[in-house]
Order: structure tokens, then sequence, then C-alpha cells
């Protein structure tokens, strides 16, 4: 391979290239201006089953250089809705430089959008943590910020604080949807605590996603809170009751209704395999969006790390409270939910791609810009070999990780 990169901008050729219509085979993607200028076949009519693509692209004679990616996929850059921390740092740090370390590890795993999700604490620390992610996303780092707790059920806690948790009453909703400066995109709450539905509609009418989790729920308390304008289910099946034959609970109702999307952890530890199943079966790639809800350790190895004020143990890639044992978010990064969606999971891949890159962009309102590889858009692609091992990753037409170096 050879540098890609020449005044023009950059071709990848020979590569399969997935995007929303299907897969296009022996691809030529082009790269100019940080965006995607064109995808086509590189000769011939498209194979059966591809995408129909619009003729187009610079030429190899005097335009940019090629990179050959022969046997390679290329997908669009993933798109992470709930991740609280990595590479031993977290977003709850309250710190620029923990903020960065988080965003940097996860970027290099192929993640090239991604909330900051906080975690349980004193509203007055909450808003001053949003008010340095806030920056953050103002520059474009970030895509926003996403509050899960402390308005969340004590008896559904999870790795939050319960001393800290409180009722979510609409002026403290406020009060962290305003610290986030216009950068608020989610917050999970239990809709079922006193000010729950008034909160959700407060949410929705501000344009903030109001989230539901962590929650004990009935089915149809959980339908009223749909009914009010929530839209995402935060790491479904995790930190609820579970699915019953004569109490279904928030899980049936968040499933089958189709306004909401519904988080997914597919680490191996949060969710069997047929739950797994049980949710696309149900709702679609089209209202999965899987997250890792990666705490300090992903990209890190087994050790004792924080997660807001709590203490967590990783052990063999598990984090669980020190105190108690609780799981306490994951070590996932999401090239590995790719992989293992595809390789152990058995999903196609082009349902896959939907779940951590159109779906969740689509979530935060951005599908206009990332979220599927189409001409106009920003250039944020993955590349993988055969055996689905990352080898490149790019951010708006700049390689983080150039195949082949």
């Amino acid at each position: 391979m050879r540098d890609s990169m020449r005044e023009g901008g950059t071709v990848l050729t020979g590569a399969r290239v997935v995007q929303p219509a299907g897969t296009v085979e022996d691809a030529r993607l082009t790269v100019a201006d940080g965006r995607i200028a064109s995808v086509a076949p590189q000769a011939g009519p498209a194979r059966p089953g591809t995408a129909p693509q619009a003729p187009g692209g610079p030429r190899d004679d005097g335009g940019p250089a090629a990179l050959d990616l022969s046997g390679h996929w290329i997908v669009p850059g993933f798109v992470d809705i709930h991740v609280h921390g990595a590479g031993g740092a977290s977003f709850s740090g309250g710190t620029h430089e923990q903020a960065r370390t988080v965003i940097d590890t996860h970027r290099g795993h192929g993640t090239t959008t991604m909330l900051a999700s906080t975690v349980t604490g004193d509203l007055d620390d909450l808003a001053r943590q949003a008010g340095v992610l806030a920056e953050l996303a103002e520059d474009g780092e970030l895509a926003g910020i996403h509050f899960e707790g402390p308005f969340i059920s004590p008896h559904r806690c999870g790795a939050h604080q319960p001393s800290l948790l409180r009722d979510p009453a609409p002026a403290d909703v406020r009060k962290l949807v305003e610290a986030g400066r216009g950068q608020t995109r989610m917050l999970t709450l239990a809709p079922e605590l006193p000010g729950g539905l008034d909160s959700v509609r407060l949410l929705a009418d501000s344009g903030v996603i109001a989230a539901v989790g962590h929650t004990d729920s009935s089915y149809d308390a959980v339908q009223e809170a749909v009914a009010a304008g929530a839209t995402v289910a935060t790491h479904l099946f995790n930190a609820m009751p579970a699915l019953g034959h004569r109490s279904p609970g928030p899980v049936a109702a968040l499933l089958e209704d189709e306004r909401v999307t519904v988080e997914l952890i597919n680490d191996g530890v949060h969710l069997h395999p047929a739950v797994l199943q049980l949710a696309f079966g149900t709702a679609g790639a089209g209202r999965v969006a899987f997250i890792t809800d990666a705490m300090g350790a992903a990209g890190m190895g087994d050790g004792r790390y924080p997660l807001g004020p709590m203490e967590v143990d990783v052990r063999d890639g598990v984090a669980r409270l020190v105190d108690g044992g609780s799981i306490a978010g994951s070590t996932l990064t999401l090239d590995t939910a790719f992989r293992r969606a595809v390789t152990v999971d058995g999903l196609p891949v082009g349902d896959v791609v939907a779940a951590l890159s159109a779906t969740p962009a689509k979530v935060l309102g951005a599908y206009d810009r990332i979220g599927s590889l189409e001409p106009g858009k920003d250039a944020d692609l993955v590349v993988f070999d055969d055996r689905f091992a990352l080898v490149g990753i790019m951010r708006k037409g700049a390689w983080i990780v150039e195949p082949g170096s």
C-alpha cells in the first residue's frame, strides 16, 4: 500500500463498501474536502444485490493516489450515544484532559462520533462537568452530553450512588439541561418517579432526548412516558424489570413501540445472545443502537477504576462495583461490538452497520451529516480486513489509523 493523501483527495479502491441500499463490491470510494465525494463500482455494472451508484469519481491518471483495499470492508464511522469513559479516564472526571483521553481512546476503536455520558452526582457537580463537556461539544469533539441519573429509581440504580438519587423535579431537570449550554442531547430518567412524566414533556419540548432507563416502571407507565415524548430505551433489559408473561414491564412497552430506539450492549456479558436476537427480531436494525456504556477500563486492562463517586473492580474484562458486585458499565469498544455481532451472533453486516452508525445518527438528528457512506456526508469510516480486524479509521477525511501504517 502507498500513501493515499495527495492534492485532490483520497481514493480507496477494491473494498466492499457498506451503504444503506446494500454493499458495493470492488468499490471505488473517493474523499474530497473531508466528505464522501462518490462511491461506485470500479468497473462494469454493479453485481446482483449491490447498491446502485452514480457514475463518477476521479481517474487514476493525474487524479488522487489510490489506496488498494481489496479484500477489506469499509463501513461508516461508529456513533456511540452512551459512553462514560475509556483509557483510564472518565467524562465525569470534570477535566478537559480526562475527556480528551476518553475521546481519543474510543476514536482509536472506530467511534468517530459520541455523546459524553455522566453518572449520578450532586447537581452542582454535574453542572460543572457539563460546562467542560459543552466546550468540547462546541468545538466539534463531542456530539453533546448525556446525563444518566440522578433521576433514576433507587430499586434499579445499578452502578449509581443511591444516596445521590433524586426524583425528577422539572426544575432540577431544567437546571441540568441549561448547564449544557445547548449541548445537552439526552437525559435518562425513571418516568414512574414523581415529576417523571412532566420532566419527559419538558425534555421533549426542549429538543432533548428523553430516555427511559434505570426504571422500575410498569408496562402502562412506560407507555405513558412514550406518549409524553420518550424516544430512547437506555440499555434495554439492563437495570429494569425482566420481561414477564403476566407483567410485561418496560421491556415489552419499549420494544413494541416504533417511536422508541433501544440501546443494546453487545459485549457477551450484559445480554445473552438469544436476548440480542429477540431485540433485533422485534425492533429491527432501524430501531437498535449498539452502545458501549463503557467506563474507564475500556481500552485498558483489569484493575480498579473510579466511576463517578463509585469504585469499580475489573476482572477478565468485566466491570463490577467493589461494594455490592453489580455490573458497572462495560469495557467494550464498538469495533469489538461490530466483530462480535457479525462473527458470533451471525447478524447481517448491513444490520450491524445500521445499529452502530445509521440508527444512532438518526437519534441525534445528525443523519444528514454522518451515519452512512453517501456522497456529501462527512468522510467518517472504518476499515476492517476479511477477518473483521480493524485496520483503518478516518474522521472528516483525515486518517486516525491509516491501513498499512
